[in-house]
């Protein structure tokens, strides 16, 4: 009886050392399949000692101002020309502790079928930030629609148009909000997985994708430079590169449509 009472306690200890050691990790996110994926998490990565808590914001501005006023741990919304651009203009001192799902963008149309059919003077929707509006121009580059500025690449912007045959006029948009205006306009540069989110129109009628090219903008997990090495951000993304749960969630936030997205980490 001593020894079952003995083993008891050992095994109450053990469990209260297993709790009093699990680590809370806030994870600051957007709606759609970022949010979802570590939503997704959140199970396993209890069972492993991690509480993750989302916390979820619906612009790309407030997810770094809260990593810096130390409100959240990560964020999980950006990719890193975005983040260096943010470092660059806002001297945050911020690192990727990994990476996570790399999510194409594509050029839609509402009215039309083919880029051909677009009028002289059509309206096009773009992104309004710095990184996310030159990605969008190259997509629009590659379609064959305008032409940049030799060497500009992704840092690309309206003022870097050399060549507009079509005179198109462009309206500045934030990214979040692109799939609700896609209607209104002639061309929109969309990102599937707000549009599977919002429900707006067919996330797989792109004219025209991006694709695993485009590397670079594969998703980041963004921390304080202190906290790049910490053991739960660590675990945190070796949990979600590897769960099949995570996985699951990604898919599904993409239509099952694996010609939206790309994981990087993979391929």
């Amino acid at each position: 009886m001593k020894n079952y009472i003995a083993a008891l306690a050992t095994a109450a200890v053990m469990v209260f050392s297993h709790a009093a050691a699990a680590e809370t990790v806030k994870v600051g996110v957007v709606p759609g399949v970022y949010a979802d994926s570590i939503e997704a998490l959140i199970p396993e990565a209890k069972a492993k000692g991690l509480d993750i808590e989302v916390v979820e914001f619906s612009d790309w501005t407030t997810p770094n101002i809260a990593l810096q006023s130390g409100d959240i741990d990560v964020n999980y919304f950006q990719h890193q020309p975005f983040l260096s651009n943010a470092i660059a203009e806002r001297g945050y001192d911020f690192k990727s502790a990994g990476i996570g799902v790399l999510a194409n963008i594509g050029i839609y149309s509402l009215k039309y079928k083919k880029f051909d059919d677009v009028p002289d003077g059509g309206t096009v929707a773009i992104a309004n930030d710095p990184v996310n509006q030159g990605r969008g121009l190259l997509l629009l580059q590659k379609a064959g629609l305008l032409t940049l500025k030799d060497g500009v690449g992704f840092k690309g912007t309206l003022d870097d148009i050399t060549d507009n045959p079509k005179h198109l006029a462009f309206s500045e948009v934030e990214g979040p909000q692109l799939a609700r205006v896609t209607g209104d306009v002639d061309l929109a540069q969309g990102y599937p997985h707000f549009i599977v989110a919002s429900k707006a129109f067919d996330p797989s009628s792109g004219l025209i994708y991006s694709g695993v090219d485009d590397k670079q903008f594969a998703i980041v997990f963004a921390v304080k430079s202190d906290k790049v090495d910490d053991p739960a951000i660590r675990e945190l993304v070796t949990l979600y590169q590897n769960s099949p749960a995570v996985k699951e969630a990604i898919n599904k936030a993409f239509a099952s449509d694996q010609k939206l997205y790309t994981l990087p980490w993979v391929h």
